[in-house]
């Protein structure tokens, strides 16, 4: 974990919201226990919903499959000049046993919110219930659109509400989400103008020779062996076919084949990710992966099928909404800082900011006292969402609610 010192007072920034807390921590902690994958996220939908429509805003269900969008109305936003924000979190969890022994672990075996969309869930709807009751002391004028996600998890929800008409139903001049980060302390964000997350993409090998007997190799393609030098020329590609000053990373992550000591097996599946921050590069790799695969398939009489998947482009910031989150979280007090690279993970808010512009924003989670183990990463089993971030996020959501509906033109 970062453990440089962060000067903000978080009782400060919390103070505004502090009666809102008790049942945010209720409903994270409700929400870790009931974790649900993508697009079977009814029953958080289902919470969601209900809590938005008793703050009194529209409220819009199966967005997307399981999406809920709420939408806030404040001051003129009829008029045809006023401007609309739309503010996301995501729903779902992961497919993977909780280790966690807390009172709130998860009753579903299998799912463990490992990523702390539980706490990106709650916090939105934090923002929901202070924007309801302060956007006309405030006086805003324009729209808010909370944006509920489902299937973030690998499962392009973010495309499919789009596809299911998100920003012609919504209209949004511009769209922000906020990741919570245990690398960096509590009470510091960073985010980025251009990429802060990489693109992913997947790709699945099939290299099939004929079997036959481990004794008579000469009568057969050896599959593993052919498998094995692709892995091989992959793991050179990176680092030979892309300029040394591009960022990508290409990773084998599972080779299988063969079940007997004595028996060439006929097929050999190999499977793996790409990250990079841009098409050209991503064209690059898939071309060099192609080619390797062609090569050893020529040499070694094997015949090697490749399917190549783009699941994911990268998340790539506009400047100016860039630089509004940050000024949103210093408004508020947290210790807001450019963040000097993107992360090579990846995430499917790029899809809504490949139609509007926007920004993402990492929320420092990282406990000053984290235990003897340090702080949980993401996607750990014992991960959990530190709910002293809650009020941070509710206070970042709502800045950049007020600075969105106060920036000038619509975008």
């Amino acid at each position: 974990m970062n453990s440089s010192s962060v000067n903000c007072d978080l009782s400060a920034i919390a103070a505004p919201v502090d009666d809102l807390l008790p049942d945010l921590v209720m409903l994270r902690h409700d929400l870790h226990a009931h974790p649900e994958l993508a697009f079977e996220e009814l029953r958080t939908a289902g919470i969601v919903a209900k809590a938005l429509s008793l703050l009194g805003l529209e409220v819009h269900e199966g967005v997307g499959g399981t999406g809920v969008v709420g939408t806030l109305c404040c001051g003129e936003a009829q008029e045809s000049s006023a401007l609309s924000v739309g503010l996301r979190a995501d729903m779902d969890a992961l497919p993977m046993v909780e280790l966690g022994q807390r009172s709130y672990a998860s009753c579903s075996p299998g799912k463990h919110h490992g990523c702390g969309h539980d706490g990106h869930t709650s916090m939105l709807l934090g923002a929901a219930q202070q924007l309801v009751r302060t956007h006309k002391a405030l006086g805003l004028s324009g729209t808010v659109h909370f944006i509920f996600q489902p299937a973030e998890e690998g499962k392009g929800g973010a495309a499919r509400m789009i596809e299911d008409g998100l920003f012609e139903r919504f209209p949004c001049d511009r769209v922000f989400a906020l990741h919570n980060w245990p690398d960096l302390p509590l009470g510091k964000v960073q985010t980025r103008p251009g990429p802060i997350m990489a693109a992913a993409d997947r790709f699945d090998i099939s290299v099939r020779g004929k079997g036959g007997h481990a004794a008579q190799p000469h009568h057969t393609p050896d599959a593993i062996l052919a498998a094995s030098q692709l892995v091989a020329q992959l793991n050179t590609i990176v680092a030979r076919r892309i300029d040394p000053g591009e960022s990508a990373v290409l990773s084998v992550t599972r080779i299988e084949g063969g079940r007997s000591h004595n028996v060439l097996p006929a097929e050999v599946q190999i499977t793996g990710t790409v990250r990079s921050f841009d098409t050209a590069s991503q064209d690059r790799i898939e071309a060099a992966l192609r080619a390797a695969a062609n090569g050893v398939s020529l040499a070694s009489g094997a015949e090697i099928e490749v399917k190549y998947l783009r699941y994911y482009p990268a998340t790539v910031n506009t400047a100016a909404e860039a630089a509004l989150a940050l000024d949103a979280a210093h408004a508020v007090g947290l210790h807001a800082e450019v963040a000097p690279r993107a992360a090579f993970t990846s995430e499917d808010f790029a899809f809504m900011l490949q139609r509007k512009p926007g920004a993402y924003l990492w929320l420092g989670q990282g406990r000053a006292d984290p235990g003897q183990d340090g702080e949980r990463a993401l996607h750990h089993p014992c991960y959990d969402f530190n709910d002293d971030a809650l009020p941070l996020g509710v206070r970042w959501f709502c800045e950049v609610a007020k600075r969105s509906l106060a920036a000038g033109v619509p975008g």
